[in-house]
């Protein structure tokens, strides 16, 4: 019996873990993989600390930080099921189950597909979901990138470094990311904005050969090799049964991080916080944290 389960290690899981460990907490952490969203993002200039550093850079020092502390890890391992019975929180992956008297939710958030026909035949075959992992396979080649917002911007500034050309495809009127990074994208000779755009279909044979798309009633076909699906995030939150969430599924929290049940908290991404940040998930863990310890503290 476990005082915490921490389920997931991205920026808030991890400061949640290490605020646990230093509590002197008997914990647990069950996560899929170690880093979260900050192991794909690219150049972090806003992270207080650190002027410049990249996401992989920023998600292995965590994890430095992380195993500091003798804290039992159950690495790759996905929850399926999760609920809270005579106040024990149960939680079965698919290779065991655990129980606490508390729990922290901080699952992040995963790739939106477009659903469109091609995409689940070329991914991994020239369609991704992450620029930091696989941009350096691209190199000299010409891609698209699906998006507008900060994700978009940033996978495309990566790949400004690599590709031959960049298609920017955005359906809305505008680009919605931070102007500094539409500033660098709009002076770059490789980059074609295309705004107002959907893009209806990815072909090829064998590997991504190139993208159908829809502006202004006309469709077109743009030759590329490469496809970078970067239009936003799904909380993972579909293993919580009885936690209140709203509309787009993310946990409902209060500012100490409650959620509606006593003993279960959540942090970060998954959670409805406006802001998806790295910084603000990492201070959100701690919050967490602080308020599992204190009501331990209250029930005992």
């Amino acid at each position: 019996m476990y005082d915490l389960i921490i389920i997931g290690a991205g920026p808030a899981g991890i400061t949640a873990a290490v605020y646990a460990a230093r509590k002197r907490m008997n914990l647990l952490v069950v996560t899929k993989d170690i880093g979260g969203q900050a192991a794909w993002s690219g150049d972090i200039e806003n992270y207080t600390g650190y002027q410049f550093i990249t996401g992989p850079e920023l998600a292995a020092k965590f994890e430095e930080h992380l195993r500091k502390y003798d804290i039992a890890l159950k690495e790759g391992e996905e929850v399926t099921e999760f609920k809270m019975a005579d106040n024990i929180v149960r939680v079965e992956t698919h290779r065991g189950t655990y129980e606490a008297k508390t729990a922290i939710i901080a699952s992040g958030k995963r790739s939106r597909e477009l659903n469109i026909p091609g995409e689940k035949e070329f991914k991994n075959r020239g369609l991704t979901y992450c620029a930091t992992c696989d941009g350096p396979l691209f190199s000299g080649k010409e891609v698209a990138v699906i998006g507008g917002g900060n994700s978009a911007l940033d996978a495309t500034l990566q790949l400004m470094n690599i590709a031959k050309h960049i298609y920017l495809i955005n359906i809305t009127a505008r680009l919605a990311g931070d102007p500094i990074m539409q500033e660098k994208i709009n002076a770059s000779k490789i980059v074609t904005i295309l705004n107002n755009t959907n893009i209806t279909s990815i072909i090829g044979n064998g590997m991504v050969a190139g993208i159908r798309i829809k502006r202004a009633n006309k469709e077109e076909t743009l030759s590329v090799q490469g496809v970078f699906v970067e239009i936003g995030l799904i909380p993972n939150s579909e293993f919580v049964k009885d936690v209140e969430k709203n509309q787009w599924g993310e946990i409902k929290v209060t500012s100490r991080n409650e959620t509606n049940i006593p003993g279960i908290f959540a942090a970060g991404d998954v959670t409805d916080v406006p802001e998806k940040q790295i910084i603000i998930a990492a201070g959100e863990g701690s919050k967490a944290c602080l308020s599992a310890f204190r009501f331990l503290a209250r029930q005992e």
